[in-house]
């Protein structure tokens, strides 16, 4: 049981501290790809330093909410990492402690209490962007349960470790077109869920174009560096469901050996870059959708993961 409490806790170090480092690597390709020098791959880190050094300035509007959310956002990726494969293909002490559901459920509480944050502050351009948002959201969400849906559907569970010893169990299963349709919808809800292009323009700070940046626009020293690091994490857990449980759920350890384990951390961290490079190829590919087509993207979404259900019935 210690052990795997410990390997649980390995798992969050690994979140913790290589999250910033996975935005820093896809935040110089893109900028590479662009034919531009771009920032090192260790800016995030910088960034977070100096803002924990930074005094912290509130808004005499602002309540408990604006206060409280830093924490949420940055406590959320960390709840969910306890509950997927980040590094073992066997489950852990706490994996049965809740199913995708209910790590899609903190993510999006921690998203609606940045919403929230980004209205109390009574700046106007916060608002606008916290409506976006949600208005992504709002959208996203019927994507997410119908993903879920389907992986429960095929698989006969939503828990992380369950789903991914079915992918693994046959070939045939990995290589059925239900199987390919979930993959594409839930890789078009990571870039809705991660302010990329088309949907977001996560380099961009122009106020009145800002959707997933309105939310930290208020936020100053401490708060902002937990807003910051609470996002890197946020993308590494995405990163890790696609890769881990979805797309290529091997190169996991498979004993409970320290050594397997510790293996398995550039071997995972490797499979994260492939899917972040696929992301920056997107997003150097499309330009910036206007407000309104983002419903187009994510009713394609949408339509996609509907088809997942309906070729699995076919399957049968």
């Amino acid at each position: 049981m210690f052990e795997s409490i410990g390997f649980n806790f390995l798992q969050v170090i690994v979140v913790l501290f290589l999250s910033p480092l996975l935005k820093g690597i896809l935040s110089r390709w893109k900028e590479r790809l662009q034919s531009k020098k771009g920032p090192s791959i260790f800016q995030v880190y910088y960034d977070i330093w100096k803002l924990f050094h930074k005094d912290q300035v509130f808004s005499h509007t602002s309540t408990w909410i604006f206060r409280f959310t830093p924490y949420l956002v940055f406590v959320a990726p960390i709840f969910v990492t306890l509950l997927i494969p980040v590094l073992t293909a066997y489950p852990l002490f706490f994996a049965f402690m809740g199913d995708m559901v209910g790590g899609g459920f903190v993510l999006a509480l921690a998203g609606f209490f940045a919403s929230l944050a980004a209205v109390d502050t009574s700046n106007p351009y916060g608002a606008m962007g916290a409506s976006r948002t949600r208005m992504v959201s709002f959208l996203a969400e019927p994507v997410f349960m119908m993903v879920f849906f389907t992986v429960a559907f095929v698989a006969g569970s939503t828990i992380p470790y369950i789903v991914q010893q079915y992918w693994v169990a046959s070939p045939s299963n990995f290589l059925a077109p239900s199987h390919v349709l979930v993959v594409v919808a839930f890789f078009m809800l990571i870039v809705a869920e991660t302010g990329s292009i088309p949907v977001d323009n996560p380099s961009g700070h122009f106020e009145l174009a800002m959707i997933d940046e309105s939310k930290s626009l208020e936020y100053s020293g401490k708060g902002a560096a937990l807003m910051k690091w609470g996002s890197a994490m946020k993308l590494y857990v995405l990163f890790s469901i696609f890769s881990n449980v979805l797309v290529a759920p091997w190169g996991l350890a498979v004993d409970r050996e320290i050594g397997s384990v510790l293996l398995a951390i550039p071997v995972t961290f490797l499979k994260l870059l492939v899917v972040g490079a696929v992301l920056v190829i997107v997003e150097s590919s499309f330009s910036k959708l206007r407000l309104f087509r983002i419903t187009e993207f994510l009713g394609v979404a949408f339509i996609v993961s509907i088809a997942a259900v309906l070729t699995r019935l076919l399957e049968f």
